[in-house]
């Protein structure tokens, strides 16, 4: 069959992409290969989209985007995809070989690791880049969390209902979190700082004990005890299966124009696998929106 539309990637861009798309009256095919709602789904609530005065559960929020989806006659497919040809427009998932008309790219970004010694051999063991997933099993234990951004304020919040300290480290003196949020934290008393350092080790045995510190004005070094270390220093596109195939910076973030149209004719991308300057969800869905509404356009010259 050919589409009229493929959909890689079924976060908030995605699934955004998929109602308008199914609005719009286009044969659409949504390719999703973890989770209906992607990684938005390591965060318990969201406080910050419109609509909702007191948060939602993003459970909640992505079940009722695939309720529209579902609705509108999108065919959503359980599948990763393996290879793709921009040109020809053709999608090679694990099981499957699909064409069609246009294709959005809405993969998304994966937790950017820190890079130090410790961190791969402790995951799962004290290591972290999910405080809704994990912060049960820290309770009425010491954690730290490693940032300066709305996601350490968020998740330092929740994980004080579980462990008993709670400490950030960050690189530098100010916290880039939104001012509502940065309140918080300051008024909670489990909630400590270590700030201007970095980690530049985590140490334990069989599971996490510590991390080393390194203060990056005058390189004094300190051992912090902890049983958990979360990390959250940003994200990393999940981009590797297009390489050499669209443009994209170095970090790997796809180059778009305002219409979110790629450098190859008739892909357009949204999410947080494009470069931009604000990863929230609200402008991802913003984004999925633009992309659909561009690729009709496309499809209708």
């Amino acid at each position: 069959m050919l589409y009229d539309l493929i959909i890689i990637g079924a976060g908030p861009a995605g699934l955004t992409a998929a109602i308008y798309a199914g609005r719009s009256l286009m044969n659409t095919l949504l390719i999703e290969k973890m989770a209906v709602g992607g990684r938005i789904l390591l965060s318990e609530k969201i406080e910050n989209y419109p609509g909702f005065p007191e948060g939602i559960l993003t459970s909640e929020l992505i079940s009722r985007m695939l309720k529209q989806v579902s609705g509108l006659g999108v065919k959503i497919d359980s599948d990763e995809v393996v290879d793709i040809d921009c040109q020809k427009k053709t999608v090679k998932t694990s099981s499957n070989n699909y064409s069609a008309k246009t294709i959005i790219i809405a993969t998304g970004a994966r937790p950017r690791k820190l890079q130090v010694i410790g961190e791969d051999k402790y995951i799962g063991r004290g290591v972290s880049y999910c405080a809704t997933c994990d912060a049960p099993f820290y309770k009425g234990k010491n954690v730290v969390i490693v940032g300066g951004g709305n996601a350490v304020a968020q998740e330092a919040l929740y994980l004080t209902r579980f462990a008993t300290s709670v400490r950030i480290i960050h690189r530098r003196q100010d916290l880039r979190a939104a001012e509502i949020l940065q309140q918080r934290i300051l008024k909670d008393e489990k909630i400590k700082f270590t700030l201007d350092s970095v980690v530049t080790e985590i140490l334990g045995e069989n599971k996490v004990s510590a991390v080393k510190v390194k203060n990056v004005l005058n390189g004094a070094e300190e051992k912090i005890a902890c049983d958990g270390v979360f990390i959250y220093i940003g994200y990393q596109p999940e981009t590797t299966f297009l390489k050499g195939k669209l443009e994209l910076d170095q970090a790997g973030f796809i180059l778009a124009g305002e219409d979110l149209s790629t450098t190859v004719e008739g892909v357009f991308v949204c999410g947080d696998c494009r470069k931009k300057t604000l990863y929230q969800v609200i402008n991802a869905c913003g984004d999925g929106a633009i992309a659909a509404d561009s690729a009709y356009k496309y499809i209708s010259k």
